[in-house]
């Protein structure tokens, strides 16, 4: 498995000096608004882009390098982030360029505690190449590495308004993976109805403990070129729905189930989802909570939240405490016996409702 074990990033964003931060396999960001959580989730989908060589592009949607460090340039001068999985791990140092770039001071891929560059030469390291070299290199140890940081994946489903690419439609042939905003989601599904049934059923069984009106999606018999997302409500199989009926609660709550009970074959390595709760109702939130505890018996879940009924449902050892100290964000994750009394009378979201964890305004 390539679950990150532990990491370490400094300069970036809100992320000051983040160092040796251990992962296990559910990992629930709390805290205030803008206290960090979505900082740290998005330096995965910062290495997404990085991976797939699209960093510089990246770089200029975000607003430069400016955007990207501490504080900017003139309070930071390198972003530094590494990653430790198994016997493997990866880092990298990013620079700013006076025309408003970031490029790699230096990129390597690790293996037993034990540096190799990532290109074949050494020579080329720090020459300050533009795009990551990891999906390329042809060294010894970085096919290992590349097959681990490609499998982690960040999944974001608040975009469900009118134009929203889950709701529109896209050729019928887009199934290979569920995309990060599922804008496939309908060729996905139907995927998953001709060749995983059991999954399929699980997903649609759960999307009905939710939303009790919902009968099944609509699978026609021909296969079209293209397709978009319909369905059925209970009791009226030959009247079907498109997906801009439904609420934007139930939608993203079928992406999510979509996701996470897929097969577990088809599922990345660790997922990260940043506030899954947006939307739903309390008693989805449980639900939630509790497929969130299965997927992370065999993958590697990073969540952040702003609930309290999902936190409630969490171990301390699950809960990250994120909290902004002098404009920089610090993580604190629990142990059990540091809240050992506490636990007696109350859950884990009641005891930051109270302010006992931290996390709050």
């Amino acid at each position: 498995m390539s679950h990150v074990d532990e990491l370490s990033i400094i300069g970036f964003k809100s992320i000051r000096e983040l160092k040796n931060l251990s992962l296990r396999s559910l990992n629930v960001l709390i805290g205030a608004n803008g206290a960090g959580k979505s900082n740290f989730i998005s330096m995965f989908r910062m290495l997404n882009e990085m991976y797939e060589q699209q960093f510089q592009l990246y770089v200029q949607k975000q607003g430069g390098p400016d955007a990207i460090l501490y504080f900017g340039r003139e309070q930071t001068e390198r972003l530094h982030a590494e990653f430790h999985f198994g016997h493997n791990g990866y880092d990298f140092d990013l620079v700013p360029t006076s025309d408003n770039r970031l490029v790699f001071k230096q990129e390597s891929s690790r293996f037993k505690g034990m540096y190799y560059s990532t290109t074949p030469h050494p020579a080329l390291l720090g020459t300050g190449h533009a795009e990551s070299k990891l999906k390329e290199a042809s060294d010894k140890y970085s096919p290992y590495v590349r097959d681990s940081v490609k499998k982690w994946r960040v999944y974001h489903f608040h975009d469900t308004g009118e134009k929203a690419r889950v709701k529109q439609r896209h050729l019928s042939n887009d199934n290979l993976r569920l995309k990060e905003d599922a804008a496939n989601l309908a060729a996905y599904l139907r995927m998953l109805y001709q060749k995983h049934p059991e999954s399929y059923q699980r997903i649609v069984a759960t999307i009905r403990l939710v939303a009790p009106f919902f009968g099944d999606f609509v699978h026609r018999p021909e296969e079209p070129e293209t397709i978009e997302l319909e369905w059925s409500q209970k009791g009226s199989p030959d009247t079907p729905f498109k997906a801009h009926v439904l609420s934007d609660g139930t939608l993203r709550f079928i992406c999510l189930a979509t996701l996470l009970l897929q097969p577990v074959e088809l599922l990345p390595d660790t997922v990260l989802i940043d506030e899954p709760e947006l939307g739903l109702h309390p008693y989805a939130i449980s639900v939630l909570a509790d497929i969130f505890q299965q997927v992370a018996e065999s993958r590697q879940l990073i969540v952040s939240t702003q609930s309290v009924e999902l936190v409630n449902e969490l171990e301390p050892e699950e809960v990250i405490v994120v909290d902004q100290e002098n404009g920089a964000s610090i993580f604190r994750r629990f142990e059990r016996s540091e809240l050992e009394g506490w636990l007696q009378e109350y859950a884990m979201g009641e005891l930051w409702k109270r302010n006992v964890l931290g996390g709050r305004p």
